[in-house]
């Protein structure tokens, strides 16, 4: 076997599965089949093959049902059945397997039956999909083994390079709070509210993309949906951010904070969460569209850019209501 990928769905296909040759009558296959088992585990189906070529799949309860004992099988063989090559990616299986209901996929490369996908491959494959995306949205590289058979150090390698990457993009935030720092100077009440406003942006973020990318994993949202999904999202978000607006207020006025901050944090709180819900709705969409996994748009990658963008747009806020340079 050519050598492929660990996505590809060469390393999930098992080779040792029973099949009929199309040539056989119902009693014929009843008895093949029979002479093949070799464990408890009793198919539900079964392929039909012509030499390596496939034919199709047969319920085995129709073979053991159908009367006529001297009928060929190829008239009760479905030929109309889901398959896949080994060189296709997992993602693109799983995607695809969300859209059926299969728990038996053949495997085939030129016309050719080479393995097939039953039903504890198919889990471990999706297992294996959604365990990568949560690794990624986590920020940290898929890991190959076990948790507790991962040593230290490779650990280490998996997750430096990721934070390293978010320590580079967060340095441009203390940039953005050097730039601004008269403002904070001329209202030091407003760095009371900087934790509180980057974080509720970077929480509206993690959310939807979270969502996102597991409805893109299953085949639920595409790119054409890109203009439901963002208005979807902007009037979601335009809920919660009323919703976090009046928070915002109650929190201020608990903080004995004058009406001018206060309008300014509340009015924050609603621009930081919708454009948090565009910034989420349509990174992952696009990534998908130029052929890279919204996967690894992770939670902590879109938190960090909304946490700089966010305290650009309350500083203007401030600059416009307070008058500050």
């Amino acid at each position: 076997m050519p050598d492929f990928n660990g996505d590809a769905i060469a390393q999930y296909m098992r080779t040792d599965f029973i099949t009929l040759p199309d040539h056989l009558s119902v009693n014929g296959a009843r008895e093949y089949f029979v002479s093949q088992l070799t464990t408890d585990d009793i198919p539900g189906q079964v392929f039909v093959v012509a030499g390596k070529a496939l034919r199709g799949v047969l319920s085995i309860k129709r073979l053991l049902q159908e009367k006529d004992t001297s009928l060929n099988i190829n008239h009760l063989t479905d030929s109309c059945l889901f398959h896949v090559k080994p060189d296709d990616e997992r993602a693109q299986v799983v995607a695809e397997l969300a859209e059926r209901e299969v728990d038996l996929v053949a495997v085939v490369e030129r016309g050719e039956l080479v393995g097939c996908l039953m039903e504890k491959e198919i889990a471990h494959l999706q297992e294996d999909d959604v365990t990568e995306d949560v690794q990624l949205q986590g920020a940290t590289l898929p890991l190959e083994k076990p948790y507790l058979e991962i040593s230290p150090w490779t650990l280490w390698k998996k997750r430096s390079v990721w934070l390293l990457l978010l320590f580079v993009a967060e340095a441009y935030t203390s940039s953005v709070l050097q730039h601004f720092e008269e403002a904070l100077e001329s209202a030091i009440a407003l760095a009371f509210f900087i934790p509180l406003l980057i974080g509720t942006g970077g929480n509206s973020g993690t959310q939807i993309t979270s969502t996102l990318v597991r409805s893109m994993a299953l085949g639920e949202v595409r790119l054409r949906d890109m203009g439901r999904v963002i208005r979807k999202e902007v009037s979601t978000s335009l809920l919660i951010a009323l919703t976090l607006g009046l928070a915002g207020c109650l929190r201020a006025w608990m903080m004995g904070i004058g009406m001018e901050i206060t309008l300014i944090v509340s009015l924050t709180l609603v621009c930081i969460t919708l454009w948090s819900a565009v910034v989420s709705s349509v990174i992952p969409m696009v990534l998908k569209r130029i052929g890279i996994d919204p996967a690894v748009v992770s939670a902590p990658f879109i938190a960090t850019l909304i946490d700089g963008t966010g305290l650009i747009i309350y500083f203007k806020i401030a600059q416009h209501f307070l008058g500050l340079n």
